[in-house]
Formats: C-alpha cells, structure tokens, sequence
C-alpha cells in the first residue's frame, strides 16, 4: 500500500522554528501557533508567554480548519460571509470562522494547516488582520 503524502518531521521543525523567530520580532504580541497533518491531527504547537487560553485554543483550531476544509480560513470566512452562512451550519465545532489559518498544499495534495492565534491589545491596522498568519507563516511551508 503506498504511503499516503505528508509533512516530514524535518519539514514541521523547520516550520515551527521559522515561526517561532518570526513571533519573537514582536515580544509584546505574544502568538500560538500549531500546525496540523491533513486530518487536523495535531503535528506541532508552541505558544509565548503571557497569551490567554483562547489565542491558543484558537491556533489549534485555524489550522484544524485549513486542513479540514483545503483552505486558508480567512478565504473561507469570506466565502460563507457572501453567502451568508455561518460555521456552525458546517456541523463540526472544531472549525472556526477566525482569520490565521493557512492550508499547506503539494501538487494538488493537502498536508496539513498552520495556525496562528493570538489577541493584540492595540487595535488592528486595517487589513493587518487577513496578512496575519502569512506573517508568521514560513515561506518554505507554503511552496512545499
């Protein structure tokens, strides 16, 4: 039986290091991130110090959704919102309608998701809200 596709453990180390020193430019704004294989298992989490638990329940969740619904959360929110649906009419409380979430694709094929939460106390500059994870997000990742 061939091997089903996925992230190695070189690749996923080397996405959560990149992610790790890309939130650590920004102290004061302390960030979850988690990534996820392609069934929303949980692959990689870490978080900052000083982040309420809802930041890092919703890291895990972002990228939970990637994975599950083959992309990135923010398109998707959009998607539903022109719609005018809800997540909740989905059927899975997993899933969220939160911005962060980015689908990790390989010729067609998903892997995984990576997800980044995190609650600023300064308010959000326009459009700062839909760049967030690619922020975080390492290049190498998203052109596997």
């Amino acid at each position: 039986m061939p091997d089903r596709p996925g992230l190695s453990f070189t690749q996923i180390q080397a996405a959560m290091q990149a992610m790790i020193e890309k939130a650590m430019q920004l102290p004061e704004e302390p960030v979850a991130m988690a990534i996820v294989d392609a069934t929303g298992n949980l692959l990689a989490y870490n978080t900052m110090d000083n982040l309420r638990l809802y930041s890092r329940r919703h890291a895990l969740r972002k990228a939970y959704t990637a994975a599950i619904l083959g992309m990135d959360t923010g398109a998707h929110a959009q998607r539903l919102h022109s719609q005018g649906r809800s997540i909740s009419e989905m059927g899975d409380p997993q899933l969220t309608f939160g911005q962060g979430g980015l689908v990790i694709v390989k010729d067609g094929v998903i892997l995984g998701g990576l997800g980044v939460g995190r609650l600023s106390q300064r308010p959000a500059r326009r459009g700062s809200r839909a760049r967030r994870s690619e922020r975080y997000a390492p290049v190498e990742m998203r052109q596997i």
